[in-house]
């Protein structure tokens, strides 16, 4: 009988509805245009930032998880960042440019906030206090 860890179970959680949550807002606002998603995008994206929030702050992360977590972070912040701009460019003439960059900007509303308290997380960690 395999027996699991709780530990991270409600960041694992967290983390997972808000990948599929920022993928599944990103193709939608883009691909179906609904127009109660664009009345309420502003609480859609509120709701990514209060998932990362949840994912940073209940991840337990050791030193070398935490290292991995913020290199891997800050990747995927600067990646999507950079994406946004280059992809919209380069990806408009099949139509596809907004729906990839719809996804990049609900997946740095979900990263930035987790990226940012693991960060702090580690660094308080370091400091001892």
């Amino acid at each position: 009988m395999v027996i699991k860890s709780q530990e991270n179970s409600i960041g694992a959680w967290a983390f997972l509805m808000g990948v599929i949550l920022a993928v599944l807002i990103g193709l939608s606002t883009a691909l179906i245009p609904i127009p109660s998603l664009t009345k309420y995008s502003s609480f859609i994206y509120l709701l990514l930032v209060i998932l990362g929030i949840v994912v940073g702050s209940s991840i337990n992360v050791t030193k070398k998880d935490a290292q991995t977590f913020l290199i891997t972070g800050t990747i995927l912040v600067i990646v999507s960042k950079f994406g946004m701009e280059s992809v919209i460019s380069s990806l408009i003439g099949i139509g596809a440019g907004d729906t990839v960059s719809s996804i990049f900007a609900a997946l740095l509303a979900l990263f930035v906030p987790a990226t940012i308290i693991v960060a702090l997380k580690t660094v308080f960690g370091m400091a001892k206090v």
